[in-house]
């Protein structure tokens, strides 16, 4: 007679394969822990379970086991809770989970609540049979065991992709617009060319005076595909937490993400995110001293200069005209020399003429400075002119340079630096002496021990320092004897427009830092690569040569009569 069978369950095949985990982290392992083989194993030990009936199978693969946010395993929950399955079958407590507080919380009270069997076919543990004493320990044991595995599983990989970002490796699903995965190597970027010519373009038209939001209606108007559309278009799986239309467009925000990312000088900066643990996915931003940033890392798409002055444009309060895409020319740049405010551009009509001007916009909100008004016209011709005559300054300095030749000018350097060497080298000599006599002092009862060791650590200090700078100063010299002719690459930039005709955004942006405006309209030109000019004309000084600056502002450079 045969024996009969109290009670039929509902069984639910669960398996889990997770890379992220360490579940294939051999080519053995990754053969046993397969979903395919996962499956196999459970149907083949259910299979003389007369007791037991499979109802459906559910499959998380590529989910970690460091927390039960599972899709599968969610929708196997709520079959249980609709009386769908009441067991649950996994190959062993590792496939289940590894994190040791949820997976006692099943194991131990959500299922026994919900009436459902549990079975863990590799650890020998079956909830219908009963608990033994054994069990008390070592289910909870084995899962501490599998927490405490992934949470070195995971600590491993951290520390494994940190070392990839620190060797310059993209380690990014997909990567930034304007570059593409290199075919040689997956962790190469190398220049998409048609999405490099739109970032050189977004740039250009920065640099030429348009806003972000005019940047983004042209290129939607011109049909250039915004960066999600034109990576899927190519082939990627890329989505996006922004999108909030069905169609990505440009946007404002899309272009000033484009305009601040250093990825298109060549910087790659990774890490600046990250999770607490293995087990709290929320990602937080990491501190900036945190990123890890490797500079040159890959062919750059825009010039460091123009990313500079790109940046510098984004930090300034810039106005549009209003029936224009444009900035103003002296936006941002123009300012009230008494209080450092940016002066304000302003039309007024007299009968059918219209002046535009510029006054002081401190003055404008709050009457606490005076009108410093003066016409565009005025102002923007002022500085035309202060302009082509310091281009000309700078090419007769340049002219000078190409005679004299870049040696004297390294000597000269070295010289500079040669004199602070000494300087330090004989401080640290002192900060020696009296640290040697502190020693007499103390045995003379002119110190305590206390005061002695209170010296000696700082003279000690201030030695170690000074060595540092004599070092410090040592690598420069050895830095001027290796260097190009490139030192003196700033006056290209000024060069590049001797044939300036006309004052416009892009020369004004390049060239100009400051252009301050006085009461009396007296205007002072702060240009770029100030110091550098400066320091050469002291240098050329140096060298014999006598600068005089004529009525007009033009340089006049001649060799000096010897004495």
């Amino acid at each position: 007679m045969s024996k009969q069978i109290s009670k039929i369950y509902h069984a639910a095949i669960y398996v889990r394969l997770s890379k992220e985990d360490g579940d294939v982290s051999t080519s053995a392992k990754a053969e046993s822990n397969s979903i395919s083989n996962q499956k196999d194993f459970i149907r083949n030990f259910l299979a003389d379970k007369k007791d037991i009936r499979i109802v459906k199978e559910y499959v998380d693969d590529g989910y970690s086991g460091s927390n039960f946010d599972r899709p599968s395993f969610q929708t196997m929950m709520e079959d249980i809770k609709r009386g769908v399955i009441d067991c649950v079958v996994v190959k062993d407590l590792s496939r289940f989970g590894r994190e040791y507080i949820d997976s006692g919380r099943y194991i131990e009270r959500l299922f026994p609540a919900l009436g459902v069997r549990f079975i863990a076919i590799n650890d020998n543990y079956d909830s219908v049979t009963g608990k033994s004493q054994g069990d008390e320990i070592i289910i909870p044991f084995k899962n501490l065991i599998n927490d405490a595995y992934c949470r070195d599983i995971s600590i491993k990989i951290r520390s494994h992709l940190d070392v990839k970002r620190k060797n310059g490796e993209y380690i990014g699903a997909f990567v930034p617009y304007g570059y593409e995965k290199s075919d040689d190597d997956k962790h190469k970027l190398v220049i998409d060319i048609y999405a490099a010519g739109i970032v050189k373009e977004i740039f250009r038209l920065k640099l030429h005076g348009m806003s972000q939001d005019a940047i983004a209606t042209q290129l939607n108007n011109e049909g250039v595909l915004a960066p999600m559309e034109y990576k899927q278009s190519t082939g990627s799986g890329y989505q996006t937490g922004f999108l909030q239309n069905e169609k990505s467009v440009w946007s404002s925000v899309t272009v000033r993400r484009i305009l601040e990312n250093e990825i298109y000088i060549g910087n790659l900066v990774q890490g600046k995110r990250t999770t607490p643990n293995h087990k709290v996915k929320q990602e937080v931003v990491k501190p900036e001293s945190d990123w890890i940033r490797i500079e040159k890392n890959h062919e750059p798409i825009i010039s460091d200069r123009d990313f500079e002055i790109v940046q510098r444009l984004l930090g300034m309060d810039t106005r549009i005209s209003p029936d224009s895409d444009m900035v103003y020319n002296l936006s941002g740049i123009a300012v009230c020399a008494d209080c450092g405010s940016p002066m304000t551009r302003k039309i007024t009509t007299a009968g059918d003429k219209k002046y535009a001007y510029y006054i002081c916009s401190n003055h404008k909100l709050t009457k606490q400075c005076s009108q410093h008004s003066i016409s565009v016209s005025l102002l923007e011709d002022t500085v035309l002119e202060m302009l082509k005559l310091h281009i000309k300054n700078v090419m007769n300095l340049e002219e000078i340079l190409d005679y004299i030749g870049t040696i004297p000018f390294q000597q000269l350097d070295v010289k500079s630096l040669e004199a602070r060497k000494q300087k330090k080298l004989e401080e640290v000599e002192k900060c020696k002496r009296l640290k040697t006599s502190l020693y007499e002092d103390m045995k003379d009862g002119i110190l305590t021990k206390e005061e002695y060791l209170e010296l000696h650590e700082a003279y000690l200090k201030k030695a170690k320092e000074g060595e540092e700078i004599i070092r410090q100063i040592e690598r420069d010299i050895a830095l001027i004897f290796e260097e190009k002719d490139d030192k003196h690459l700033w006056m290209n930039y000024f060069t590049e427009y001797k044939d300036i005709k006309e004052l416009t955004r892009d020369v004004v942006v390049k060239l100009i830092s400051e252009v301050r405006v006085s009461e009396n309209k007296e205007i002072e030109i702060v240009f770029d690569f100030d110091d550098c000019y400066k320091k050469l004309l002291e240098s050329v000084e140096k060298l014999g040569y006598q600068v005089d600056k004529e009525p007009g502002g033009q340089l006049n450079i001649s060799r000096r009569e010897a004495v």
